[in-house]
């Protein structure tokens, strides 16, 4: 309804006598939208697919002679004939724009990245042109076309993504629904925002209508330069749509067109958020920062220092406010480079200076966790706990080495029953020191009653935790 009423008014604004966007106090998007225009492209690609008729011929005519699957074939065969196994063409639209005369085309990977044909269709010219692939990076969703159309190409350039507010005007062009060079406005509607496209997505949020088919074309600023790639949508909702930020995609696309190899950073951690009874426990006021659960030995964080229970604040004196900053903070430098860290541990500030590593995509670490049936020893903290018993538990918890404290149950009422543990978790630290006999974790425990909290290093499934448990009061 309220937006029905400013529409109506917005309306009898504009009929009356001599009044124009302008004059309303309103963008006019006519000029931009023209010259912004003529440098984005309509991007179609072919897939050439078996048919399944094909498939099953292979399967059957590839049968041992004699063999009943091959007599089935040949006598079906006989009696309906010949089966249609010409290979399907699967066809798809997307956007793109031009950044450079000679015909650099920057576009979505995943417009073009099982295509084995790509055709763009230029603003005015009626023959669509071939295309290749110059480089393509999965984990940001960018890819990098060339064109040989002459020289003397529109272009567009990449803006300062970083410098764009909450409640900017932009522009959206592209091909929707194979409708080509469709003109959207909009605003930018939030920044920062992680939707689980990838580890580095950290897109801009608009209202600017985005569907089907604007995938790779630009998001513009009022001043013409784009600040974000149209990626994706969200399929229920309505006006929300999202880029990748121009100031991430710009760096990819400069290594992508001098052909280097996509290098990320690497420090060698596992990170976890800090919620306000982590941040009470490591004596921080608020929660900003990542808290580190897991260095992974002989990487660049082990090297220079960095501990489990640490929490990175800035990186090259730049706040970090979480896990996905910081990934994507150590993503955009190179391996090799040397970064300063500003640490809080223990209560004090530390500078660290790290080399960083290459990050490798598909790392995962995995390790299994049998869990135990041995009766506990004592109840602490709402636990029935007792110490690792011997190499075999050891190993069958995911330890190294007999350590630490098996948690057998959690007692329903108590503060531990209100926190992600459970029974097969093992206590290695508490408040940052190691702890293995009861007697170890009730003195640390008796230190933290004025802070209220004890912080917790568990071990699960191979991976470290923190957890921070407010101490009942009796």
């Amino acid at each position: 309804m309220k937006r029905f009423l400013a529409l109506t008014t917005l309306l009898a604004l504009l009929a009356l006598p001599g009044t124009s966007l302008a004059k309303a106090g309103l963008p006019d998007f006519t000029d931009l939208a023209e010259r912004a225009g003529k440098a984005v492209v309509n991007i179609s690609t072919t897939k050439n697919v078996a048919s399944k008729g094909s498939q099953i011929q292979e399967l059957f005519k590839n049968a041992p002679k004699n063999h009943p699957l091959r007599d089935f074939f040949e006598q079906f065969e006989r009696q309906f004939g010949q089966q249609d196994t010409q290979p399907r063409k699967l066809s798809s639209l997307g956007s793109g724009f031009i950044i450079s005369t000679d015909g650099y085309i920057v576009t979505n990977n995943h417009v073009v990245a099982e295509a084995d044909e790509i055709k763009v269709k230029l603003l005015g010219r009626d023959k669509p042109y071939d295309a290749k692939i110059i480089g393509r990076d999965a984990e940001t969703d960018l890819a990098l076309l060339k064109i040989e159309a002459g020289g003397g190409l529109p272009v567009l350039e990449f803006g300062n993504s970083d410098s764009t507010r909450v409640g900017e005007w932009v522009l959206a062009i592209g091909n929707p629904f194979g409708l080509g060079h469709t003109v959207t406005a909009g605003i930018v509607s939030a920044k920062g925002r992680h939707i689980g496209a990838g580890p580095f997505d950290s897109f801009l949020q608009t209202d600017a209508s985005i569907n089907p088919g604007n995938s790779g074309g630009p998001l513009i600023d009022m001043d013409g330069k784009v600040v974000g790639i149209n990626t994706a949508i969200v399929p229920n909702g309505q006006g929300i749509g999202f880029a990748t930020p121009a100031t991430m995609a710009d760096k990819i696309i400069q290594q992508l067109k001098t052909g280097q190899k996509i290098m990320r950073g690497w420090l060698g951690i596992t990170m976890q958020e800090l919620d306000e009874n982590t941040a009470r426990a490591v004596g921080l006021k608020d929660t900003k920062g990542v808290l580190v659960a897991h260095v992974i030995p002989g990487d660049p964080a082990d090297k220079g220092g960095l501990k489990i229970g640490d929490v990175i604040m800035k990186v090259n004196g730049q706040s970090v406010d979480g896990s996905s900053a910081l990934l994507a903070r150590i993503a955009s430098l190179r391996p090799g480079e040397k970064i300063q860290l500003g640490v809080w541990r223990q209560n004090r500030m530390l500078d660290l200076s790290i080399t960083l590593g290459e990050r490798k995509p598909n790392f995962v670490a995995e390790q299994q966790d049998k869990g135990s049936k041995s009766k506990a020893s004592a109840i602490l903290l709402g636990l029935s706990i007792r110490p690792v018993e011997g190499g075999e538990e050891a190993q069958s918890l995911g330890l190294q080495k007999p350590q630490g404290l098996l948690i057998m149950e959690i007692q329903q009422g108590t503060s531990a029953a209100q926190i992600d543990i459970l029974p097969g978790d093992v206590i290695i630290e508490a408040n940052q020191q190691a702890v293995n006999t009861v007697d170890q974790l009730k003195s640390l425990v008796a230190d933290s009653k004025q802070k209220g909290l004890v912080m917790l290093l568990l071990k699960r499934q191979g991976r470290n935790l923190l957890r921070a448990i407010p101490l009942d009061k009796k």
